[in-house]
């Protein structure tokens, strides 16, 4: 009975422990209410179809995720005063080929919406 007792004990340390080491490591989506979440649609201004595959990014920061299938992308980032969102067509021809923009956003809010147009090369 002694030895059930121990055994569960470790083993619920063990699942906290690995729990918190992962939430340490990796972080939430949004520490300490501090970010803001930027989502937006990513389209062809000649069409006004979405475009998949354009690398979006912020300035002086290494992360960045490409358009999803229907233009779409979404993340969390710090909190600034300004931030430059770039938009990079970095395949230049499998789903067309469209000039970078770039986009500055002085009115920072907790969530932004950028419904952004590229021009095609």
């Amino acid at each position: 009975m002694k030895h059930t007792w121990v055994r569960k004990l470790i083993g619920g340390m063990s699942l906290t422990t690995a729990a918190f080491i992962f939430q340490a490591c990796y972080g939430t989506p949004q520490d300490f209410g501090a970010d803001i979440y930027i989502e937006g649609l990513v389209k062809s201004k000649k069409t006004g179809d979405p475009i998949k595959g354009i690398k979006v990014s912020v300035e002086d920061n290494p992360q960045y995720l490409y358009t999803n299938d229907s233009g779409e992308f979404s993340f969390y980032t710090e909190s600034a005063d300004i931030k430059v969102i770039k938009f990079e067509d970095v395949d230049s021809v499998k789903y067309g080929s469209f000039i970078n923009k770039d986009t500055t956003i002085t009115t920072v809010y907790r969530q932004i919406h950028l419904d952004i147009f590229l021009e095609e090369k």
